[in-house]
């Protein structure tokens, strides 16, 4: 029987590659360029998607739950101490709105885009803490909303989040030995989603599926944005298409164009949650910067250290 802590260490681990990996995409755009890159490196470094990863499974661990004046505070400090990450303009700018008027995350998060909120893919992109430390949690739908929400208060970009973190929950809690159950996977994602713009998605994300439409076209059809409706689908869509291997649902994620580093974030760590730790080229994961701490963490999540 597989171990809990494997997962959660595949989940953790698998994301901060899809991220690394990623965005090395955006220069070496074939596998045989970027795999030959990943070859020469003796680094590879993340971005602000596993940065704010981080920062989420940090507060929870720190809390026992979600709290999100702790969240926004914490990823406040990780922002300031490493500003390089390659953020958006969302997080900085809520974190100076807080400091200028003394309001609460949520309200400055509700505060963007003229009172409606971000319903950008960057609370989905660090979500695996959520996925992994709730898993087996009725409350999944709202405990992923209040982590999103801190930064991304629209109900499009929250709903993208819960259908992420869902999908890691349910990554954990399969036995990759078994064969994968697709039907009742994609389904449970579609009854779980409660926006119009990420229902329909996940639906197309199966039509697509059972059609075996070509990466390149679901791609297109699904989207590659920095919006959560248009690159969490695409993402889900390369993990389903290679439930058994971690590299190709990465290379999926990551070499169809548009937003590729939170492409491979997200693909890989309902990947990595689901094949866990073992499936992830051993190589790679000694490259990643941080390791150590991101493997604490993955554990001291998981409850076994």
């Amino acid at each position: 029987m597989w171990e809990l802590k494997e997962k959660y260490l595949g989940g953790m681990i698998g994301s901060a590659l899809g991220d690394a990996i990623g965005e090395l995409a955006f220069r070496y755009r074939s596998e045989d360029d970027l795999r030959s890159q990943l070859d020469q490196l003796n680094e590879l470094r993340y971005t602000d998607d596993t940065a704010m990863s981080i920062g989420l499974a940090e507060s929870i661990l720190t809390k026992g739950d979600l709290d999100q004046k702790d969240l926004g505070e914490t990823f406040r400090k990780n922002f300031l101490s490493e500003p390089g990450r390659g953020y958006a303009s969302g997080p900085p700018t809520i974190f100076s709105i807080v400091e200028r008027y003394g309001i609460t995350y949520l309200d400055a998060a509700k505060s963007l885009f003229g009172g409606e909120g971000s319903l950008g893919n960057g609370a989905a992109m660090r979500i695996v803490p959520v996925g992994l430390f709730f898993h087996n949690s009725s409350n999944l739908y709202e405990k992923a909303c209040l982590s999103a929400s801190v930064t991304h208060a629209h109900p499009v970009g929250m709903d993208g989040a819960a259908v992420q973190a869902k999908a890691v929950a349910l990554a954990v809690n399969l036995d990759p030995r078994h064969v994968f159950p697709f039907m009742g996977f994609i389904d449970t994602l579609i009854d779980f989603a409660r926006s119009h713009e990420i229902k329909e998605k996940v639906k197309l994300v199966k039509q697509l599926l059972l059609e075996n439409t070509a990466p390149s076209l679901a791609a297109e059809q699904l989207g590659r944005t920095v919006a959560v409706h248009e690159s969490m689908p695409f993402a889900l869509f390369s993990f389903l298409r290679h439930p058994e291997s971690f590299e190709d649902c990465l290379f999926c994620a990551i070499l169809n164009g548009g937003d590729r580093d939170t492409l491979g974030a997200m693909a890989c760590a309902i990947s990595g949650a689901y094949l866990g730790i073992e499936s992830i080229p051993q190589v790679w994961i000694r490259k990643l910067e941080n390791r150590s701490y991101i493997e604490d963490l993955a554990k001291r999540l998981s409850g076994t250290k």
